[in-house]
C-alpha cells in the first residue's frame, strides 16, 4: 500500500502545482510569451545618439550598468512596451524596456551597454530568444542590474 500512498501524494501536488500556474497564467492577464529576435548593441555616447545620450524614447533617463532594452516598434503591441520585463536566453537575469528604437527595424531589440563602446562591438549582432510578461507582472532585481559581459556571447557577426 505504501507505494500506491506515495503515489497518489505525488500526483495530488503535481496537480496542484500545475493548478497554481494556471491560475498564475490568468491574473497576469497573459501567459508567457516568446520570440526569436536580431540583438544588438547600444551605448549613450555621441554618434550613437541625439543631444541628450541619457535620454530614451519614453522619457526614462538611462543609467549605465542597468539592464536595459530598445525594442522595434513592431513589439510593443505584443507585451514589450515601457517597462516591460524581458529575460534573454544564455544571459542572467531581466531587463527592462525603456527604449525604443526608429521605425525601420522589426523583431529587434537593442542591449544597453552605457559608455562602454568595447563591449558593446564584442557583443555585436546575436540570434536570441526573449521571453516576457505584461510590465507588471515581474520585478528588476536593481542590486543586479548589469549589462552582459563581453564573454556572455552567443555567437554571431561583430559590429567590427
Amino acid at each position: 500500500m505504501a507505494p500506491i500512498a506515495a503515489a497518489a501524494r505525488f500526483l495530488t501536488a503535481f496537480i496542484a502545482l500545475s493548478l497554481c500556474v494556471e491560475a498564475a497564467s490568468r491574473v497576469s492577464g497573459s501567459p508567457e510569451r516568446s520570440m526569436e529576435v536580431t540583438a544588438t548593441a547600444y551605448n549613450s555616447v555621441p554618434g550613437q545618439t541625439d543631444s541628450l545620450p541619457f535620454h530614451a524614447a519614453w522619457g526614462d533617463t538611462l543609467v549605465p550598468g542597468r539592464r536595459v532594452i530598445a525594442v522595434s516598434r513592431d513589439l510593443i503591441p505584443l507585451g514589450l512596451g515601457q517597462d516591460a520585463r524581458v529575460r534573454i536566453e544564455g544571459l542572467p537575469g531581466e531587463y527592462r524596456v525603456m527604449d525604443k528604437m526608429g521605425g525601420r527595424w522589426s523583431r529587434r531589440i537593442d542591449l544597453y551597454f552605457g559608455r562602454d563602446v568595447e563591449a558593446a562591438r564584442e557583443w555585436g549582432r546575436q540570434r536570441v530568444v526573449i521571453h516576457w510578461f505584461a510590465a507588471a507582472d515581474s520585478a528588476v532585481d536593481r542590486v543586479a542590474d548589469r549589462p552582459p559581459s563581453a564573454g556572455a556571447r552567443h555567437s554571431g557577426d561583430s559590429l567590427r
